[in-house]
């Protein structure tokens, strides 16, 4: 079913994403605040609400990813807007994050013609950690668990990548290496 409550959600973030970068560019860090926690908050639930409804499928992994993508596309565009100097201070790890998400996607790109949607473990960690990160940096200035989240997206960029070269074809909702490797096993 394509619209059910969990897909809703994540076109939610998708719709959303272009008016993130709206309220960059008009300045309104308010607004930018209210749909960056709204898009974090859908993104929490999609995926529980889609397993407690039973209603996971591979169009929903799609649209949760690309939701995914575009809100840390558009969050980081938007942040240079509003804080330039706080942005050009942070360089390097920004690009340190946008880097960390589009290497493990190549490979998926490579190997299967198609992006990855493992939504591993360590894949939530790092999102919560990441998106509490964005908002401690740009809300209060402190940069230590924005670090931290660029550090653990090293640990998660690496999953990914074994995890893709380990599946003979593309496979969504992979919790683990480990569940790659059970996974293989059966094919």
């Amino acid at each position: 079913m394509l619209l059910n409550i969990p897909n809703l959600l994540s076109l939610f973030r998708i719709i959303a994403a272009p008016f993130l970068l709206l309220a960059g560019w008009l300045g309104r860090a308010d607004l930018f605040f209210i749909l960056f926690g709204l898009m974090l908050l859908s993104d929490a639930l999609d995926g529980f609400i889609a397993r407690a409804l039973h209603q996971t499928s591979e169009l929903g992994a799609r649209l949760d990813s690309y939701g995914d993508i575009l809100t840390y596309l558009c969050t980081a565009l938007a942040a240079w807007l509003l804080w330039p100097d706080m942005i050009k201070v942070e360089f390097h790890y920004i690009v340190a994050v946008i880097t960390l998400y589009i290497v493990p996607a190549f490979f998926a790109l490579a190997k299967f013609g198609k992006l990855a949607s493992y939504h591993t473990w360590i894949t939530k960690i790092s999102a919560v950690l990441m998106g509490m990160g964005v908002i401690l940096f740009l809300g209060f200035g402190n940069t230590l668990l924005f670090h931290i989240a660029v550090y653990f997206l090293v640990i998660e960029m690496l999953e990914n990548i074994v995890i893709t070269l380990m599946l003979p074809k593309p496979k969504s909702n992979i919790h683990s290496i480990w569940h790659a490797w059970k996974e293989r096993q059966c094919n």
